[in-house]
């Protein structure tokens, strides 16, 4: 009786793919070009968000105003053709303090920033003041552009 020799296998059992073995990191490039595209598109579209309706602002000299709460400032923006617009909400100047009282009960800052193009007359601007006054907002600025000094403007 004649016994065959059985060789003993050692080690691990060769798989199909032998010599490549699983990887383990993190592929990271795919990640970083995502990265790199989200930040070129808010870089190029962050210019481009601007609170209101765009107005020809008067110039001047003056330093911003400090913003004390988180919430987005609430503006007020007075056009050139008469419009009444509350950011960038079209509304008639008689409804204009009733809808602020119920926007300014939802937020923690009464501040109002008044935008007024530079072609308005000084009294509708100044009535608009007296309503937001009267109707209980004392925190009012007005936005201008700083395009620094023109004390000459206007005073011929």
């Amino acid at each position: 009786m004649a016994a065959g020799i059985r060789q003993k296998q050692t080690g691990r059992r060769r798989s199909r793919r032998s010599g490549h073995a699983a990887m383990s990191e993190i592929n990271v490039t795919p990640f970083v070009d995502v990265m790199l595209v989200l930040l070129i598109v808010f870089m190029v579209s962050a210019p481009l968000i601007t609170v209101g309706v765009p107005v020809e602002l008067p110039d001047t000299s003056a330093e911003a105003l400090p913003s004390d709460s988180d919430e987005e400032p609430l503006s007020v923006t007075l056009t050139e053709d008469g419009r009444v617009l509350i950011q960038t909400t079209e509304v008639a100047m008689d409804e204009l303090i009733t809808r602020l009282q119920a926007i300014a009960a939802e937020r923690t800052s009464r501040q109002i920033f008044l935008r007024a193009d530079g072609a308005i007359p000084y009294d509708a601007v100044m009535q608009v003041m007296g309503a937001l006054n009267a109707g209980g907002f004392r925190e009012i600025g007005l936005v201008t552009d700083a395009g620094g000094p023109r004390l000459d403007a206007g005073l011929e």
